[in-house]
Order: structure tokens, then C-alpha cells, then sequence
């Protein structure tokens, strides 16, 4: 092999590995075109707080970026999230969900593996969902970590945050408030915490998830949702239950 080309080969693989450090994913790693774009949210969600190197995170501040140029690029007709997380910053789970939740083209999101804690938002943001039969999905109450002040308004701010989180469950999937609640407090699920596993066809029969489905499917309800001109409402399921 000649300089030339081994230098050629070296900067690809360095550009490859800077994509997957910053992205998660291979560009143009089979060099086809296409009016799909997908997203992956896997891991911990990283949010203000840098977490440690031997975690695998999914950082916000590289999915707003790309989240901004799925809506402002032409050639992107529609987006298909796929998770597998256990979860981590509120706030910046919240903020990815709301900005997935407001985009005006047609968004489909799958659950692999598992959608837990704040990633149940960002699977409900989608405006049609799905999740493996396998897969699983944790509700729970908000936790704070580090020093917590036993005071009336640090109860009421979790609380404030809870409800901003269940508001938004509501709002984008079919599944009603006082269901999310208690299966939120449920004190008989796990051994150590409060809160419900539920799986693939659990999460579907409490309105949480819209089908349970693979990629297969995920793709093909997506296709058809661009091939027919879907637009994203951003309260459409909200008025499904009025």
C-alpha cells in the first residue's frame, strides 16, 4: 500500500471513530442515500453533569444539534428514534423529548432492550411508537442524588417535577394520568425501589406504547407516514382523548 492511500485509510478511520465519540453512529457507513433518519439514545442520558469515562452516555448537547437538522433539512422526510437507556438526567431527557415531541415531520420510535425511567418520555415523544417484545420500561418517581435539603419546598419542587414529566407521558401516548400514577408508586414490583417494570405487551396494553414491533415494522409504519404526507401535531393524541 502506498503512503498516499495508508494516509487515506488512517484519516477515514479517525473520522469514523470521531463520529462515533460524537454521535453514536458511522457516517455514511454504506454510502446510500436516504429520506430516513435514524437516532439512537442508549446508555445513561447525560445532562449537565459530565459521567464517568467508563459509562456508555448519550449526550444531549450532540442530539439537539442533530434533532435541529432533521427539522431544518429538506431532504428529511422523517426520523426513527431507537432506544435502549436506563435513563439519568431529568431535564435533559425532558428537553430531547420535547424537542422530538415538536418536530413537524413524522417520527417513529422503537424500544430495544429497554426504555427506563426519563427514556419513557422520549418513547412516548415519537408520534407513533413501538417496542420489542422483549424489551422493558421502568416508571418511578423522580430521584435527586448528593446533598438534599429535608425542607417543604425541596418536596415541592420534586413534586412540580413529577408532574411536569406525567403531564407530558399523557399528553403524548394513550395512557391515562391516574395509571401512570400508581403504577409510578407501586410498592409490590421490585425488591429495592418503588415503581412498575413493564414489558413489551404491558407497555402497549396501558396505552403507554402504540404496537409492539421490531425494526421491520418501525420502518414500515414510518415510510408510510412519509409516503402519506403525516404531519406532526403536537396535541393530536391529547384529542384523541377528549
Amino acid at each position: 500500500m502506498s503512503e498516499e492511500k495508508r494516509e487515506d485509510v488512517n484519516r477515514e478511520e479517525q473520522e469514523t471513530k470521531q463520529s462515533i465519540d460524537d454521535f453514536g453512529v458511522i457516517q455514511n457507513v454504506f454510502q446510500f442515500d436516504s429520506d430516513i433518519q435514524y437516532l439512537t439514545v442508549i446508555g445513561s442520558i447525560e445532562g449537565h453533569m459530565v459521567l464517568p469515562p467508563q459509562n456508555k452516555t448519550t449526550k444531549y448537547e450532540n442530539i439537539i444539534p442533530q434533532l435541529v437538522a432533521v427539522e431544518e433539512n429538506p431532504k428529511v422526510k422523517g426520523l426513527l428514534i431507537i432506544l435502549n437507556t436506563v435513563g439519568g438526567d431529568v431535564e435533559a431527557g425532558l428537553a430531547l423529548a420535547e424537542m422530538i415531541a415538536t418536530l413537524s415531520k413524522p417520527t417513529v420510535s422503537l424500544v430495544l432492550g429497554g426504555g427506563h425511567s426519563i427514556g419513557v418520555p422520549l418513547a412516548t415523544a415519537g408520534q407513533y411508537s413501538f417496542i420489542a417484545e422483549s424489551a422493558t420500561m421502568t416508571l418511578h418517581p423522580i430521584r435527586m442524588s448528593g446533598l438534599v435539603i429535608g425542607a417543604e419546598q425541596t418536596y415541592d419542587y420534586f413534586r412540580r417535577m413529577q408532574d411536569r414529566i406525567v403531564d407530558f407521558i399523557v399528553r403524548t401516548s394513550h395512557a391515562d394520568r391516574d395509571t401512570i400514577l400508581r403504577l409510578m408508586s407501586s410498592t409490590s414490583e421490585m425488591a429495592n425501589d418503588v415503581g412498575t417494570i413493564l414489558y413489551g405487551r404491558e407497555a402497549v396494553d396501558i396505552g403507554l406504547i402504540d404496537q409492539v414491533g421490531g425494526l421491520q415494522e418501525a420502518l414500515k409504519k414510518l415510510r408510510s407516514m412519509v409516503d402519506g404526507g403525516t404531519e406532526r401535531m403536537t396535541a393530536g393524541r391529547a384529542d384523541e382523548k377528549k
